[in-house]
Formats: structure tokens, sequence, C-alpha cells
């Protein structure tokens, strides 16, 4: 799955016009580039049929040079099983994970966030792929994001859900439940038990 034309011109329009009203001093150039973020809002909702508003707030919200968001997702083994999480805005399972917070590094992150979400403590040991989310089978989505997985090892707590996902449970290799594919794809849980049984394996990248 990859992202459709619109949502490319979207994002690179949007792109442009927030290091324009960064850099520019120029208030003729600033009025251009609130311009085409304009065009790029109604790119986004004409073909998303999301409302006009809420788009415009959602590209007003961002500051400084956009780059792509960082998503942490960690990968829990016990024995021959993976833990996964069932997220509850769309009822699929998923990695545990989400948003790296601005002055954490990767590690903290993926420990925290397995922790919230799931109950268990963990600690990060190995960078298994640094994926582009555009070319892994995820559906479209607003902003480009670069995927961290990291291997953990489990090291105590209890299963737990939280305001955003719901049970947690491991899951062998020949029985992964339906997934939050916008999250976690089957494609990265084949690859990541292929990483579990060949320790040796490189970080994937791209």
């Amino acid at each position: 799955m990859t992202n459709p034309k619109w949502l490319e011109w979207a994002q690179n329009l949007q792109a442009l016009a927030q290091s324009g009203l960064t850099y520019s001093q120029n208030p003729f150039d600033l009025q251009r580039y609130e311009a085409i973020r304009e065009i790029a809002a109604e790119i986004l909702s004409t073909y998303s049929q999301t409302d006009l508003g809420i788009i415009c707030d959602l590209y007003q919200s961002q500051a400084g040079y956009i780059t792509p968001k960082v998503d942490v997702r960690g990968v829990v083994f016990k024995g021959d099983h993976i833990l996964l999480v069932r997220e509850l805005a769309d009822g699929g399972f998923t990695l545990p994970g989400g948003w790296a917070d601005v002055n954490e590094p990767p590690s903290s992150a993926v420990e925290r966030e397995v922790w919230e979400e799931t109950g268990y403590h963990v600690r990060a040991k190995k960078l298994l792929a640094v994926y582009d989310r555009n070319m892994h089978g995820h559906p479209p989505y607003i902003f480009h994001i670069y995927k961290l997985f990291i291997l953990c090892e489990l090291v105590g707590g209890q299963a737990s859900g939280s305001i955003e996902t719901g049970e947690a449970d491991f899951f062998p290799e020949g029985h992964i439940p339906p997934l939050s594919i916008a999250r976690t794809t089957v494609e990265e849980i084949t690859r990541f038990f292929e990483h579990h049984r060949c320790a040796d394996l490189p970080t994937d990248f791209d």
C-alpha cells in the first residue's frame, strides 16, 4: 500500500509552506506561504472528506521546519510468543508504542510506551528496524512518519490496559490476531519473528 498522489502533494506543499513561514522575513512571501498551506489543506480536506477547519487547525498547530515524526514500537518476546496490545480506536492489535517525546531517547520512549500500554516493564536491547511508514503497507496518514522498532527484554510487571489500549497478551506466530494496520502490519510482525530466530540479523532500514 502506497500513499495516493494527492496525499503526497498535500504533504509536500505543507512542508514547503511551513519552511517558508519559519524562515522568511518578507511579509509578501509570508502571505504566499500561507496561501500554499491553505491549498494543501484544501487538497487534504477534499480527498479525505475531512472538515477543512480541522485540517487548517492541525496545520496551524505545527511550528518550525517540517521533519518526519517518530513512532517507537516495542518488540517483546516471551519464548516464541510476541507481545501485542489491542488498540481501542479500531479494535485491532498492535505492537505497543507511540510518539517519542521531546528530550526522550528512543530507549526510554519505548520502555515507557510498553509499560503504559501493557503493564509490562521492559529493557530496550536492540534497534531492529527503522521503517518509512509509507513503504510498509500502512494506510495513508496526514504526516510523514519514521517507525522505530526496538527489541525489548521482558523484566517484570503484569498485563493491564490503558486509556488507549485494551488487553495485552503474547501470541505465537501462527495465531496473530487481526492487526491495527495503521500501527503494525503482518509484514512487520513476520520480519520480527525472523529477527527472533536469528539474533545476528542487522538492523533493517527504509
